[in-house]
Formats: C-alpha cells, sequence, structure tokens
C-alpha cells in the first residue's frame, strides 16, 4: 500500500519518500517541540513553587496562608525595597504568560486558557500549604491568573497581526 494521490491517480512512494507530505511532518515536529518546552516549563514552574528543596520535610499542612489583597507589599513600599517588589509582583505575572499563550494557541480560545491559568494556581498554592514550602497568597493567585490573560491576550494579538500580514499561524 503506501501509495500517495496526485491529481486523482495512486503513485507510489519513491526511495525515501515519506508518507507524510513535508509540511505535515514539520507542523508534527513543532507540535512535538512545543509539547516537550511546555512539558519542561511546568516542570521548572512546579520546581520553583511546590517542589523547593525541603519539600516533604515539614508537617503536612503546615504552610501559611495569606488571604488579604496585596497588604504583603505594604512593608516592602514603606522600606522601599523595589527591587523586591518587582521581582514578586512581575514574577507572578510572567511565569503564567507562557501557560496562558500556550493554552490559547493550542485550544483557539482566550477562556479555557485564563481558567486553566487560575486552575493550575490554585493547585500550586494548596501544594505550598499542605507541603509547607510556601507562604499561600491570594495575591498569587489573582497575579497567577492575570498572567495567564496576558499571555493568552498576547497568543490573540499575535494571531491577528499575523493573519493581517497575510501569514498563517500555526498551532504549535
Amino acid at each position: 500500500n503506501g501509495g500517495q494521490y496526485e491529481r486523482g491517480r495512486r503513485r507510489r512512494r519513491g526511495k525515501g519518500e515519506s508518507a507524510m507530505p513535508a509540511p505535515d511532518r514539520s507542523r508534527r515536529k513543532g507540535r512535538i517541540c512545543g509539547g516537550l518546552l511546555f512539558a519542561a516549563y511546568l516542570a521548572v514552574l512546579l520546581r520553583i513553587t511546590v517542589f523547593r528543596s525541603g519539600a516533604g520535610s515539614a508537617p503536612l499542612m503546615s504552610g501559611s496562608w495569606n488571604g488579604s489583597l496585596f497588604t504583603a507589599y505594604l512593608p516592602l513600599l514603606q522600606q522601599g525595597d523595589w527591587l523586591r517588589i518587582v521581582y514578586l509582583f512581575g514574577g507572578n505575572l510572567c511565569w503564567f504568560v507562557p501557560l496562558g499563550w500556550a493554552l490559547r494557541r493550542w485550544t483557539g480560545r482566550l477562556w479555557p486558557a485564563v481558567l486553566c491559568g487560575f486552575a493550575l494556581s490554585l493547585a500550586i498554592e494548596a501544594g505550598q500549604y499542605l507541603l509547607g514550602t510556601g507562604q499561600s497568597e491570594l495575591d498569587d493567585l489573582v497575579l497567577n491568573t492575570a498572567g495567564a490573560l496576558l499571555g493568552a491576550g498576547l497568543a490573540a494579538l499575535w494571531g491577528k497581526l499575523a493573519r493581517r500580514k497575510g501569514g498563517e499561524t500555526p498551532r504549535t
């Protein structure tokens, strides 16, 4: 078997010819690379947020919870510690931009990407609380979700700009 159709006629593949046309192989490789990069991103994200060094050494549910919105930034503002504020605020936003981007590109929709960002952030905060590996904060949940929204919005904008220029936007 293994023939291809060309202008309504079936022809046999020549030696060294693949069953999959070149653009399809390239797209498939892009999807595989994108999936691997996404898996690596998630592994790093979970490593720096939940599975830090010392994870599992504290008793279960030994974490702390800060349910007030952005009050942890007030002492930093009073001390003028702008670098720490930018690190915490920007980091929480930036770490979830790739998630929103990738999910928007894969699903073609904005809200599933944002909801997945919220769900992952909630899981991270719960993991930090349960394992005692960080302070679970409402700020983080809000900023992480906003980062996913930002990433999804940037992916949508990227797609619009590419279509406007007449280019095709692959869903890697």
